[in-house]
């Protein structure tokens, strides 16, 4: 039985745990995959207060290394189920865990294009992290699709790898931070395609050879690099209870769900800014309001 247990060990779940600890409760962390979740997919970092500038992978280690300095338990399991009575139980493949409080942070996932083969030909010619997959297209044409942040900053990270990037954005204008717009916008080796959308993939011998465009055209790609929005991880809380919108958790002002007991932080949750620095703050706030009311 332990008093907390923390569903994502991205920034908001460990920031969560690190205040949890330093209240002196019993809490369990649980990942279903790497610790830092999506901050490992992250090139570059240049927005948190106090780091001038850090590679994902860098701030997901130094996140791991200090639940590790501090002691924290943390288990990496897939969650299946959780069941959301007085005592909270999250079941894993495994095993079954008990606490009296559950915060959920398990973030969200990037959303595919929907297209005809796409899924087979992920890991393939078509991913969505650059940060994981931009050194197998060194000197090749790639694709990045999107118009927010990611797309920006990731089409900038994989032009200083490939050949050329084609940035390909539905609207006319682009939705992310202004600095990003400029830079993409001076950089010599990438194309902007804009009023325009990926239609299809282009197949020759079971390989990923280029991309059919709205209006036709084709270009002759490698590689496909998709950012063009998230999916909330949630599947396990279909029959939870917990009340969702867009597959997001609803809370309150203290981060607290429908449900007594049960919170939720980060980018799992239904917002307006989906920020690294405010999911940090998010976990920390939701155990401080917690162990408030504990008190």
């Amino acid at each position: 039985m332990y008093d907390l247990i923390i569903i994502g060990m991205g920034i908001s779940g460990i920031s969560a745990s690190i205040y949890a600890k330093r209240a002196g409760m019993n809490v369990l962390l649980l990942e279903g995959s790497a610790p830092g979740g999506t901050i490992n997919k992250i090139n570059k970092i240049e927005n948190y207060p106090g780091i001038s500038s850090i590679s994902g992978p860098d701030l997901a280690y130094n996140l791991f290394d200090e639940v590790n300095k501090l002691g924290i338990e943390y288990k990496l399991e897939r969650i299946t189920d959780v069941i959301l009575e007085e005592i909270k139980k999250v079941k894993t493949p495994n095993n079954v865990y008990e606490a009296k409080y559950l915060l959920i942070a398990s973030g969200r996932h990037p959303k595919m294009l929907g297209l005809k083969n796409e899924e087979k030909f992920l890991g393939r010619g078509i991913s969505t992290c650059a940060l994981c997959d931009g050194a197998l297209y060194k000197n090749s044409d790639v694709a990045v699709i999107g118009g927010g942040s990611s797309a920006l900053s990731e089409a900038l990270y994989l032009a200083n790898i490939v050949n050329k990037v084609y940035l390909i954005h539905r609207r006319d204008e682009f939705r992310g931070e202004d600095t990003l717009i400029q830079d993409v916008k001076q950089k010599g080796n990438i194309e902007l395609i804009l009023n325009n959308e990926v239609t299809g993939l282009k197949i020759e011998n079971d390989v990923l050879t280029g991309i059919t465009l709205k209006d036709q055209k084709e270009l002759n790609v490698k590689g496909i690099f998709i950012y063009v929005g998230f999916i909330p991880n949630t599947d396990f809380l279909i029959n939870s209870g917990v009340n969702l919108e867009d597959g997001y958790i609803l809370v309150d002002e203290h981060h607290e769900t429908n449900i007594k007991g049960v919170y939720a932080s980060g980018d799992v949750t239904k917002k307006e800014i989906y920020q690294i620095i405010n999911a940090a703050s998010e976990g920390a706030e939701a155990v401080v309001y917690m162990t408030n009311k504990t008190n």
